[in-house]
Protein backbone atom coordinates (compact mmCIF):
# COMPACT_ATOMS: atom_id res chain seq x y z
CA UNK A 1 0.00 0.00 0.00
CA UNK A 2 1.72 3.24 -1.06
CA UNK A 3 2.12 6.31 1.32
CA UNK A 4 -0.93 8.44 -0.13
CA UNK A 5 -3.05 5.01 0.14
CA UNK A 6 -2.81 4.70 3.76
CA UNK A 7 -2.54 8.33 4.77
CA UNK A 8 -6.15 8.64 2.93
CA UNK A 9 -7.26 5.62 4.51
CA UNK A 10 -6.53 6.76 7.98
CA UNK A 11 -8.00 10.29 7.70
CA UNK A 12 -11.42 8.32 6.14
CA UNK A 13 -11.32 5.81 9.37
CA UNK A 14 -10.64 8.86 11.69
CA UNK A 15 -13.23 11.00 10.02
CA UNK A 16 -15.66 8.22 11.05
CA UNK A 17 -14.69 7.51 14.50
CA UNK A 18 -14.86 11.08 14.66
CA UNK A 19 -18.89 11.15 13.05
CA UNK A 20 -19.97 8.58 15.32
CA UNK A 21 -18.70 10.08 18.73
CA UNK A 22 -20.16 13.32 17.72
CA UNK A 23 -23.64 11.27 17.07
CA UNK A 24 -23.41 9.00 20.37
CA UNK A 25 -22.59 12.60 22.12
CA UNK A 26 -25.58 14.23 20.40
CA UNK A 27 -28.18 11.72 21.97
CA UNK A 28 -26.86 11.85 25.72
CA UNK A 29 -27.73 15.15 27.62
CA UNK A 30 -24.62 17.00 28.93
CA UNK A 31 -23.19 16.17 31.94
CA UNK A 32 -23.40 19.09 34.55
CA UNK A 33 -22.91 19.43 38.57
CA UNK A 34 -26.84 19.66 38.52
CA UNK A 35 -27.45 16.46 36.53
CA UNK A 36 -25.10 14.83 38.79
CA UNK A 37 -27.92 15.90 41.51
CA UNK A 38 -30.32 14.96 39.37
CA UNK A 39 -28.67 11.61 39.03
CA UNK A 40 -28.19 10.96 42.84
CA UNK A 41 -31.82 11.57 43.52
CA UNK A 42 -33.01 9.01 41.25
CA UNK A 43 -30.61 6.22 42.27
CA UNK A 44 -31.90 7.44 45.96
CA UNK A 45 -35.44 6.89 44.36
CA UNK A 46 -34.20 3.26 43.01
CA UNK A 47 -32.73 2.41 46.33
CA UNK A 48 -36.04 3.41 48.70
CA UNK A 49 -38.39 1.54 46.19
CA UNK A 50 -36.40 -1.53 45.91
CA UNK A 51 -36.19 -1.75 49.94
CA UNK A 52 -39.78 -2.02 49.84
CA UNK A 53 -40.18 -5.74 48.12
CA UNK A 54 -40.46 -8.33 50.60
CA UNK A 55 -40.81 -5.81 53.21
CA UNK A 56 -44.41 -6.27 53.66
CA UNK A 57 -44.80 -2.38 53.19
CA UNK A 58 -47.75 -1.31 50.73
CA UNK A 59 -48.20 1.44 48.80
CA UNK A 60 -45.83 0.98 45.80
CA UNK A 61 -47.69 3.61 44.07
CA UNK A 62 -45.89 6.48 46.00
CA UNK A 63 -43.74 6.39 43.98
CA UNK A 64 -45.28 6.67 40.13
CA UNK A 65 -46.79 9.82 38.68
CA UNK A 66 -50.79 9.87 39.62
CA UNK A 67 -51.76 7.97 35.71
CA UNK A 68 -48.14 6.44 35.83
CA UNK A 69 -47.90 2.85 34.34
CA UNK A 70 -46.25 -0.40 35.71
CA UNK A 71 -45.58 -3.36 32.93
CA UNK A 72 -44.29 -6.25 34.48
CA UNK A 73 -43.73 -8.98 31.91
CA UNK A 74 -46.94 -7.52 29.76
CA UNK A 75 -49.08 -7.54 32.67
CA UNK A 76 -49.85 -3.74 32.90
CA UNK A 77 -51.68 -1.72 35.92
CA UNK A 78 -51.83 1.38 35.52
CA UNK A 79 -53.11 4.23 38.33
CA UNK A 80 -52.91 3.85 42.03
CA UNK A 81 -55.22 1.24 41.91
CA UNK A 82 -54.03 -0.96 38.99
CA UNK A 83 -50.37 -0.52 40.47
CA UNK A 84 -51.24 -1.68 43.36
CA UNK A 85 -53.14 -4.87 42.07
CA UNK A 86 -49.82 -5.76 40.39
CA UNK A 87 -47.93 -5.83 44.05
CA UNK A 88 -50.86 -7.62 45.40
CA UNK A 89 -50.98 -10.13 42.84
CA UNK A 90 -46.65 -10.24 43.04
CA UNK A 91 -47.58 -10.54 46.82
CA UNK A 92 -49.70 -13.59 46.47
CA UNK A 93 -47.04 -15.72 43.97
CA UNK A 94 -44.49 -15.42 46.42
CA UNK A 95 -46.55 -15.84 49.59
CA UNK A 96 -44.64 -19.60 50.42
CA UNK A 97 -41.51 -17.85 49.96
CA UNK A 98 -39.22 -17.98 53.54
CA UNK A 99 -36.41 -15.85 54.46
CA UNK A 100 -35.29 -12.22 53.56
CA UNK A 101 -35.40 -11.25 49.76
CA UNK A 102 -33.11 -8.68 48.58
CA UNK A 103 -32.97 -7.18 45.26
CA UNK A 104 -29.75 -5.98 43.63
CA UNK A 105 -29.27 -3.16 40.78
CA UNK A 106 -26.35 -3.24 38.49
CA UNK A 107 -25.34 -1.53 35.31
CA UNK A 108 -27.49 1.27 36.33
CA UNK A 109 -27.94 3.56 33.45
CA UNK A 110 -29.42 7.27 34.36
CA UNK A 111 -29.90 10.13 31.61
CA UNK A 112 -31.79 13.25 33.01
CA UNK A 113 -32.60 15.67 30.25
CA UNK A 114 -34.76 18.85 32.57
CA UNK A 115 -37.27 17.19 35.03
CA UNK A 116 -37.64 13.92 32.55
CA UNK A 117 -35.24 11.04 32.69
CA UNK A 118 -34.57 7.61 31.74
CA UNK A 119 -32.81 4.78 33.91
CA UNK A 120 -32.50 1.27 32.54
CA UNK A 121 -30.89 -1.52 34.84
CA UNK A 122 -30.16 -5.06 35.74
CA UNK A 123 -31.79 -6.59 38.22
CA UNK A 124 -31.09 -9.76 40.20
CA UNK A 125 -33.09 -11.18 43.04
CA UNK A 126 -32.09 -12.76 46.29
CA UNK A 127 -33.22 -14.90 48.43
CA UNK A 128 -31.86 -16.28 52.27
CA UNK A 129 -34.02 -18.53 54.11
CA UNK A 130 -31.58 -18.18 57.46
CA UNK A 131 -28.54 -16.63 58.25
CA UNK A 132 -26.69 -20.00 58.17
CA UNK A 133 -28.32 -20.83 54.73
CA UNK A 134 -26.65 -19.94 51.41
CA UNK A 135 -28.23 -17.28 49.68
CA UNK A 136 -30.10 -18.10 46.26
CA UNK A 137 -30.47 -16.01 43.11
CA UNK A 138 -34.44 -16.81 42.41
CA UNK A 139 -34.78 -13.97 39.56
CA UNK A 140 -33.57 -11.99 37.09
CA UNK A 141 -33.86 -9.55 34.80
CA UNK A 142 -33.79 -5.95 32.72
CA UNK A 143 -35.98 -2.68 33.91
CA UNK A 144 -36.64 0.19 31.57
CA UNK A 145 -38.18 3.36 33.47
CA UNK A 146 -39.51 6.82 32.42
CA UNK A 147 -39.27 9.50 35.04
CA UNK A 148 -40.55 12.53 35.64
CA UNK A 149 -40.32 15.50 38.08
CA UNK A 150 -43.04 16.05 40.16
CA UNK A 151 -43.53 18.92 42.99
CA UNK A 152 -39.45 19.04 43.57
CA UNK A 153 -39.91 14.80 43.43
CA UNK A 154 -38.88 12.06 41.09
CA UNK A 155 -41.60 9.76 39.89
CA UNK A 156 -42.05 6.77 37.85
CA UNK A 157 -43.92 7.69 34.62
CA UNK A 158 -43.66 4.43 33.19
CA UNK A 159 -41.94 0.78 33.90
CA UNK A 160 -41.18 -1.97 32.02
CA UNK A 161 -39.79 -4.78 34.13
CA UNK A 162 -38.93 -8.20 32.02
CA UNK A 163 -37.35 -11.33 33.82
CA UNK A 164 -34.64 -13.65 32.09
CA UNK A 165 -34.94 -16.21 34.32
CA UNK A 166 -36.95 -17.73 37.67
CA UNK A 167 -39.96 -16.04 36.49
CA UNK A 168 -43.47 -17.04 37.91
CA UNK A 169 -44.93 -19.53 35.68
CA UNK A 170 -48.31 -17.50 36.38
CA UNK A 171 -46.89 -14.69 34.03
CA UNK A 172 -46.22 -16.91 30.83
CA UNK A 173 -49.41 -15.55 29.63
CA UNK A 174 -48.30 -11.96 29.44
CA UNK A 175 -45.25 -12.36 29.07
CA UNK A 176 -43.37 -9.97 27.02
CA UNK A 177 -39.56 -10.45 25.76
CA UNK A 178 -38.30 -6.98 25.15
Amino acid sequence: MSRSSFLLRSAFAVSLLTCAASLHAAESPKITAATLVERALIEDLLVEYYGQLGSGHHDFSYWFAPDGVLDVNGEVGQGKEGIERIYRDTAARSAGRKGTFRMLLSNVRISVNGTVATADMIWTGLNSESVTAPTTVVEQGREHDELVKLNGRWVFKHRWVTSDGGMNSDLLKTYKKR
